[in-house]
């Protein structure tokens, strides 16, 4: 567990205060902010670093121009909502919250400083090849702690000329007065615009902003853990799953239930046009009658019960989605009336030497095909959707059992669009009346599904 404070001594260092910020900016040795690398993370960061050129340009920069380092790096930007002035130049930092306090901006600083000390205190320089994100180099970090804290002490505090001795540029923000709790809070609800800003040589996704406010936690809490593990939730994070491809399948749930604001998303929108659904998304998770900013800071906390309900849903979406992808083959192959292999856009996977697997649950496949081919199938399990008293959605049909008896009918009719357009998924894909047949398709079997239950209720009575 990080620690909640820490003590940067500065070389150099001068205070400035506007508002409701206090900036401490000076240069830092590198031997005197290891404790950062203790106490800090990058959860508060909208990015996540990651290596590559800019790193490697860095560590390039340390070990043959440390002299100049400082004047050729941003350096560190630190957030903390509390803090004490102590002697010598020395600032103790405390961190409250480190959903938004921690590194600001200046991760790939801090991930190429790391890797460059964790491998001058193990004496290999094969650790720049190894470390290639900064999850990895804070347990590489946890694991040699020992060695790390034995350089420090080989460095010497006063000591002059060691590999530990350049300055880093470090920024540290601050209330500008932490004993009054309404300026404290000014601060805190200001720290996502400073990272965003602070950002702005790689211009911040709508999603990484929208993520960092916390709109996506609750949709995080209903996917499966082994689904939310695999999604990009904020830039460079490493995720196969872009969340973009969840937040459109959530506007099929969404569109359910009445929102506080009207929306006009027709259905092919969540294939062709998934950016604007982020956009709809951010504004509508952003909006008072949906959620609110709690505890003095920017993350927004879900309130609207209707909206928690839909996300409830689509977090089951992925499995369904990846479920229709694997059966529609057979399905559209049904009693030998179509040769679904023999599709142009179709891969057979005995034929691949990389096997298709499932875009959400990472499971092999028999087929790699696009996924404009079955976005309308997809979009028809709304129709297994209804409102309840209250106003929240829930499934009137099991949604799984519904797929194994009835995708093979559906599809047949499916097929008069897909022949249509020779199974061309863009065709398929943006095409509304795609949509709208196999919507159609899908409640014509729930009406017939009905159709027997009641049939078998009224021979029974």
């Amino acid at each position: 567990m990080n620690p909640a404070k820490v003590v940067i001594r500065f070389e150099q260092v001068s205070e400035q205060t506007e508002g409701p910020v206090r900036r401490i900016v000076g240069f830092v040795r590198a031997k005197n902010m290891l404790q950062l690398f203790d106490a800090a993370d990058l959860e508060a960061n909208p990015r996540e670093a990651k290596a590559g050129p800019v790193t490697a340009d860095i560590i390039e920069s340390i070990c043959d121009t440390p002299d100049t380092f400082p004047f050729k790096t941003k350096g560190v930007l630190v957030g903390a909502s509390n803090y004490a002035a102590l002697e010598r130049k020395r600032y103790e930092i405390r961190f409250e919250n480190t959903k938004i306090e921690g590194i600001l901006d200046g991760g790939h600083n801090m991930l190429a400083i790391g890797t460059y000390v964790l491998a001058r205190a193990l004496g290999d320089d094969r650790i720049f090849k190894k470390i290639k994100r900064w999850t990895e180099l804070k347990d590489a970090w946890a694991a040699n702690r020992e060695e790390i804290a034995e350089l420090k002490r080989a460095a010497g505090e006063e000591a002059e000329g060691g590999p530990l001795d350049f300055l880093v540029p470090v920024e540290v923000l601050v209330p500008a007065d932490i004993t009054n709790s309404e300026t404290v809070d000014d601060f805190n609800s200001s720290l996502l615009d400073i990272c965003a800003a602070r950002n702005n040589n790689v211009e911040l996704t709508l999603e990484t902003k929208a993520n960092k406010k916390g709109f996506y936690e609750y949709l995080r809490k209903s996917l499966q853990p082994s689904i939310a593990n695999r999604v990009e939730w904020k830039s460079n994070d490493g995720g196969e799953v872009k969340v973009r491809d969840l937040i459109a399948l959530a506007w099929i749930p969404l569109s359910v239930i009445e929102l506080p604001m009207e929306f006009k998303i027709p259905p092919q929108n969540i294939y062709r046009n998934k950016g604007e659904l982020a956009k709809h998304f951010d504004t509508l998770m952003g909006d008072e009658r949906v959620s609110r900013a709690s505890n003095g800071d920017y993350t927004h906390e879900l309130h609207n019960t209707a909206v928690h309900s839909a996300l409830v849903i689509a977090g089951q979406l992925p499995e369904l989605y990846d479920k229709i992808y694997r059966e529609f083959p057979a399905a559209y192959n049904g009693d030998r009336e179509g040769r679904f292999g023999g599709l142009a856009v179709v891969k057979m996977a005995d034929r691949m030497r990389s096997k298709p697997r499932t875009h959400f649950t990472d499971v092999e496949v028999d087929y790699a095909y696009p996924d404009g081919l079955i976005m309308p199938l997809v979009y028809g399990l709304r129709a297994l959707m209804e409102k309840d008293a209250n106003g929240h959605v829930r499934w009137k049909e099991d949604p799984f059992r519904f797929l194994d008896e009835h995708l093979e009918a559906i599809v047949k009719k499916y097929r008069v669009i897909l022949d249509a357009f020779r199974a061309d998924p863009q065709k398929v894909g943006k095409n509304e009346g795609s949509y709208d047949l196999v919507l159609d398709a899908f409640e014509t079997e729930v009406l017939k599904r009905q159709a027997v239950v009641a049939s078998a209720r009224g021979d029974r009575s």
